[in-house]
């Protein structure tokens, strides 16, 4: 067989090279922030970068078992994937292991603990690609939108009974493939929750100042709506009027008692109504600290003192971003940025280019997926976002977030290397 029909020569090169850049980037910065003078070696199995480079290894193999394997099957046993991790999901709740506050993690034994939460978001990505790739599905029926709407909010739901906010955050990114698809509504679902998070801001921010936030929030909405749709809609600015008027005034006790305290104060840190640097804001004080300290070239690889003293807690996890930007400053942070971004770009454009819609779906969702979770973890590290834990792909330290981000992206790398034999 020769390079033009073998899988070698039908894979795109350019995101394999992204995806591996990164890998790189995240296993030396994972290096530079747990380096142990004892254990030089960046090789050394008993380390913390040892330990990441042996589930680099492991991903590695799993992708290149996954671009062996036919393209099909991945369409053909979409559900099956999909219901096997919900019982995983199941099983954490009644055998997982409690850390920091979620019980997320199934501990295998060994010293090897495994979170379904990750693998979730790619068996939801692969059944709802699935399920909208049939022949008799159409976004306009109410029963379809309600079926993929429950594809997603069930796995959503677990996560969420899990306390692992920040990962039940990512299944909002589904509303992205949903709206390219054509699902009704979802274009002024994506403006409502906007308008959701700025009345909750505001309303925090100046809750004594309540009605003043309705009506600004219900004119900019009218003048809005009257520009797009030309239509004045007074009954439907009035059902608005009386939404935001609940939500407004509902503020208050959601947020003090549905969320909990460190949650709580991780946003009043956020917007400056709590100042506590040696406390809950201790993370995001140092990491930005940190970040800014690297300047514009940097500090140098293994010589930044924020990363070599280990002021940053989490750093080779959820704050890995910071080790990039003091060793590597603004240009290393730069790189890493770009890299992302041309990754993004890369899945989008492959998207648009496959033949079928289950690989076009299943594209733009693990696009949706990547792209929040280097929103969030990014905005965190920079105190722009509240802290909600989520590791950025392919940087942070951990075996399940290793393996899962990987086989998203050689699922999809493999269902674009197949696209031609789809007429």
């Amino acid at each position: 067989m020769n390079e033009r029909n073998s899988i070698i020569g039908k894979i795109d090169w350019l995101t394999v090279f992204l995806y591996l850049a990164l890998v790189i980037i995240g296993w030396f910065s994972i290096f530079s922030a747990k380096y142990d003078e004892m254990h030089p070696s960046i090789f050394d199995l008993s380390q913390v970068y040892g330990k990441q480079l042996i589930w680099i290894g492991a991903s590695l193999l799993i992708g290149f078992i996954i671009l062996l394997i036919d393209a099909k099957f991945f369409n053909a046993f979409s559900m099956w994937i999909y219901v096997a991790v919900l019982f995983s999901l199941f099983a954490v709740l009644v055998y997982g292991k409690a850390t920091k506050g979620a019980t997320s993690w199934i501990d295998l034994g060994a010293g090897i603990k495994f979170q379904p939460s990750e693998f979730a978001k790619m068996a939801t990505a692969l059944a709802l690609a699935g399920y909208l790739d049939r022949l008799d599905v159409d976004l306009q029926k109410r029963k379809d939108q309600i079926v993929s709407a429950i594809l997603v909010l069930i796995p959503m739901a677990l996560v969420l009974l899990q306390n692992d906010t920040g990962s039940a955050i990512v299944f909002v990114s589904f509303i992205f493939v949903l709206y390219r698809e054509g699902f009704p509504g979802t274009g002024w679902v994506m403006v409502a929750g906007v308008v959701a998070i700025l009345l909750f801001v505001f309303t925090l921010l100046w809750s004594q100042k309540v009605m003043y936030i309705i009506l600004g929030a219900l004119l900019v909405l009218t003048l809005t709506y009257y520009l797009i749709t030309k239509k004045k809609g007074i009954m439907k600015m009035l059902a608005v009027f009386a939404v935001m008027f609940v939500f407004v005034f509902s503020v208050d006790y959601a947020f003090n008692k549905v969320l909990q305290e460190h949650q709580r104060n991780r946003i009043l840190v956020l917007l400056g109504q709590l100042d506590d640097p040696k406390g809950v804001g201790y993370n995001v004080h140092q990491s930005k600290i940190a970040i800014g300290s690297g300047g514009f070239a940097g500090k140098g690889f293994l010589q930044g003192t924020q990363t070599k003293y280990d002021f940053v807690p989490e750093q080779h996890t959820d704050f890995i971003f910071c080790t990039v930007g003091e060793e590597g400053g603004f240009l290393g942070t730069a790189v890493v940025v770009l890299l992302y971004v041309s990754l993004l770009i890369r899945i989008i454009l492959l998207s648009e280019r496959q033949r079928s819609t289950f690989s076009r779906v299943y594209g733009y969702c693990i696009a949706g997926i990547f792209f929040v979770h280097f929103t969030i973890n990014i905005g965190m590290a920079i105190g722009l976002l509240p802290v909600i834990g989520i590791p950025l792909p392919f940087l942070s330290y951990g075996g399940s977030s290793m393996l899962a981000f990987t086989m998203m992206l050689a699922i999809f790398v493999k269902q674009d290397a197949n696209r031609l034999k789809i007429l």
